[in-house]
Parts: C-alpha cells; sequence; structure tokens
C-alpha cells in the first residue's frame, strides 16, 4: 500500500485507529530495551525493593544534576 492509499484511507478510520497507528509508527523508530537495559532495571528495582532508602527522591536527583550539569 502507497502512501497516498493511506493518506486517502485515513479519514475512514476511527480516532482510535489513527492513534493506535501514530503510535505504532512511531514506535518504529525507539529502539527496545536491549537485555542488558532490563537486567540493569530489574538488579536496581531488586535493590530498592531490598532497601528502599537508597532511592534518592527526584528533587534531590534534579537538584545534584543542574549543579553538576549547569547549563
Amino acid at each position: 500500500m502507497s502512501i497516498a492509499q493511506v493518506l486517502q484511507e485515513l479519514p475512514s478510520f476511527t480516532v482510535s485507529d489513527r492513534q493506535m497507528l501514530i503510535r505504532e509508527a512511531l514506535g518504529l523508530d525507539e529502539p527496545g530495551l536491549t537485555d542488558n537495559d532490563v537486567e540493569l532495571i530489574e538488579g536496581r528495582l531488586a535493590a530498592y525493593r531490598h532497601d528502599p532508602s537508597s532511592a534518592v527522591p527526584l528533587g534531590e536527583m534534579k537538584a545534584r544534576l543542574r549543579e553538576r550539569f549547569p547549563k
């Protein structure tokens, strides 16, 4: 199906279908998580669950980053 054909058919799609089409199209350009990414996230989540006090509040993290990387 050509782009012209897709554009011609768009008005017949429901709003929900058009939104899904947009999300799917945008998702094609986003790389998925690698196995290493998932492992890192799961490890950090497990560490947090083991010791919630190890987490840093978002406001504090933003302040640290602004201090470290000023504009």
